[in-house]
């Protein structure tokens, strides 16, 4: 990253972040698109198994990832005040962070896994085959914890191509050990839905040893001597991390958690209309990860230059990456109600199925565009340190509005599962205009403290 000085330099700088950093977001959410879709095409029961294995997981992993996401700032400001020196140790003491999240969420999980499926009364195939899947991804957890660390850190100092090629490769590996072990292929076993998950506990080892590889011998981290030497484990080190890291996971598990206890109350209706909500969410998931990668970039882009103390050329990049995200959202919107047909068959061949899809992704077009002006200005607010107040303002938004007034509207209204959608766009809203507001202070707040120092 370097500094720039005027909207174009700024604009091409930001697209040459934001570009690598969707093609990952996107090779990651296709690698879930592809464990659902796959799933699907073996049996009802086992698209509906792996996504609720899905739901159960997401909020899981996304949250502490996100924990451990709080490098990206931290990286992005000694970039910014040129303590490169620093950097080294820092990633290092996030990796061993890193293993330690695992290890709770080994224990953790092995404890609640039987409890929470078995209060769902699931179907006996489909509780199988959540059960066995959440195992599987569980082989994969201390690697894809340490990819997501070395994958901050790659992106923070503006090598996002590098991360891009190591994500990328990791596609092809994943659709090919699912199409092996899903469908059970030159000679491996039918595992249906718990396959995708043994496919990618499988790909998480294999970027994560790619990423180190790359890390320590290529020539662009030359400079920082990553993994060259083993610091030992700092707690204060670990204290400011997750300072910023626990805010910033906390906020994105209200986001994702919400969707699984969407799923837990959509329990409650047949398989064909579970299979249906996932499908229409997984798709709404994978659109999300156009203003996702708008935020990680700004996360990046706003934190380089407050970290410079240069607040107009950050709020510069804040404004072209909200704009650009409302744009990018219109156009998917225009798009899904054209192929809306298409993109329900993706997911099934049974024609219940693919009509209740159809339904639901008609909210999911309404609820990606609050999205693409929520998630980056959460991005730009990451950026600033600013990571309190959004949690906040997340944990009210899905919590307390979006849905317990998705619940009223599914039971109490013709609405039926339908409801929780609504309920879940309610709520999106309100934490796009508030953390709008809340942006908006922060910056006014940065441009006191700058003036004040000077």
């Amino acid at each position: 990253m370097k500094q720039t000085y005027s909207l174009k330099q700024k604009y091409i700088q930001f697209i040459h972040i934001l570009i690598p950093i969707l093609v990952t977001q996107i090779t990651l959410s296709l690698m879930t698109f592809f464990d659902t879709m796959m799933s699907g095409h073996s049996s009802p029961a086992d698209l509906a198994g792996a996504a609720i294995g899905s739901s159960l997981w997401l909020p899981v992993q996304t949250g502490l990832s996100g924990i451990l996401m709080g490098i990206i700032p931290i990286v992005s400001h000694l970039i910014g005040k040129k303590e490169r020196n620093q950097v080294d140790f820092n990633v290092m003491q996030a990796l061993w962070l890193s293993l330690a999240v695992s290890a709770v969420v080994l224990i953790g999980g092995g404890i609640a896994l039987d409890p929470i499926l078995s209060s769902m009364s699931l179907e006996p195939k489909v509780q199988h085959v959540a059960h066995y899947f959440l195992v599987a991804i569980g082989t994969g957890i201390i690697p894809l914890f340490g990819y997501t660390v070395l994958r901050s850190f790659i992106d923070s100092i503006g090598q996002t191509r590098i991360s891009m090629t190591i994500t990328l490769l990791s596609l092809p590996i994943n659709v090919l050990v699912n199409y092996l072990l899903i469908f059970g292929k030159m000679g491996f076993p039918r595992l249906g839905g718990i396959g995708s998950g043994i496919a990618s506990a499988f790909t998480y080892w294999c970027i994560f040893i790619l990423a180190i590889f790359v890390v320590r011998k290529s020539e662009a981290f030359s400079e920082y001597r990553m993994l060259r030497k083993w610091h030992k484990i700092s707690f204060s080190k670990w204290k400011e991390l997750l300072k910023i890291g626990v805010p910033i996971g906390f906020a994105i598990f209200f986001e994702t958690a919400v969707f699984a206890g969407v799923t837990l109350f959509m329990s409650q209706y047949d398989t064909k209309t579970i299979a249906a909500h996932q499908s229409a969410l997984n798709f709404a998931s994978t659109l999300y990860m156009i203003p996702l990668s708008i935020c990680l970039s700004l996360t990046i882009l706003v934190g380089f230059e407050a970290g410079a103390a240069r607040l107009r050329d950050a709020k510069q990049y804040a404004n072209l990456g909200i704009g650009t995200a409302a744009g990018l959202s219109i156009l998917t919107a225009i798009i899904l109600l054209v192929f809306q047909d298409g993109v329900a068959s993706l997911y099934s061949d049974v024609p219940a199925v693919i009509e209740l899809t159809k339904h639901f992704l008609i909210y999911a077009i309404f609820f990606q565009l609050s999205d693409a002006i929520a998630a980056p200005i959460q991005g730009a607010l990451r950026g600033y340190k600013d990571v309190n107040s959004p949690f906040l303002l997340a944990f009210v938004a899905y919590w307390v509005i979006g849905l317990p007034l998705g619940y009223v509207l599914a039971n109490y209204t013709s609405q039926g599962p339908f409801g929780y959608w609504l309920g879940l766009i309610s709520g999106l809203a309100v934490a796009a205009i508030s953390l709008f507001l809340r942006l908006a202070y922060i910056q006014k707040k940065y441009a006191r403290k700058i003036g004040q120092a000077s």
